[in-house]
């Protein structure tokens, strides 16, 4: 029967299991081949650390936070509203919010890969695309996001929302309390990237 055959000798069994090994192996393979050029893979790794990352899904979080007519626009079209900030493009298409309220939290995973929004986020961290966090996130919620430090209330309902290539999603936590007098600028430094993921809440900055 054709799935009894192991062909362990398939070029793919060579590679590590780790998801950053296989890319350091994968990397380095096509380097030698002359298919990439490393110095462009660090431009584009830095670009998206430092130009394109968690800061641009604060300013949306932000925003939203102080804009009830933004907010509005974010309910009906999240990529056109996000789109008139400056932000889409690859890694960005059909995004959708989700908002935190008192008594729903979200929380979002890509159960067959790593589909998320670039464009907001920067590069999705290494636990994003692990096995564990794909897998459990669907099963256990509530005690992966104690382990991340996150512990809700028990009446806290959690909605866990599977990122595709068709749909990405960016979790628009609660505005915390006694941020009233603060401007969007400054509310923007609240917002971590783990809160627009949903595995953590805004965090007050520091000095």
């Amino acid at each position: 029967m054709p799935h009894d055959h192991h062909d362990h000798d398939a070029p793919h069994a060579l590679l590590p299991p780790d998801p950053a090994l296989r890319v350091r192996a994968l990397e380095t393979i096509l380097t030698r081949k002359g298919l990439i050029d490393p110095a462009a893979v660090d431009a584009i790794i830095d670009t998206y650390a430092r130009d394109i990352g968690p800061q641009n899904g604060a300013a949306v979080v932000a925003r939203a936070w102080t804009d009830p007519g933004f907010l509005g626009a974010l309910r009906q079209d999240a990529s056109a509203a996000i789109a008139v900030m400056g932000f889409g493009g690859r890694q960005g298409e059909h995004v959708v919010a989700v908002e935190n309220t008192p008594t729903v939290h979200n929380v979002v995973v890509c159960t067959l890969c790593s589909c998320y929004p670039w464009p907001l986020l920067g590069i999705p961290p290494a636990w994003y695309k692990s096995d564990a966090y794909r897998a459990r996130t669907v099963r256990e919620p509530r005690r992966v996001l104690a382990e991340f430090g996150l512990v809700l209330p028990e009446e806290t309902r959690i909605r866990v929302w599977d990122s595709t290539a068709e749909i990405r999603y960016l979790v628009i936590p609660m505005r915390p309390a006694g941020t009233e007098g603060l401007s969007a600028d400054e509310l923007a430094r609240w917002v971590t990237r783990d809160a627009m993921i949903g595995t953590g809440l805004p965090v007050r900055p520091s000095a």
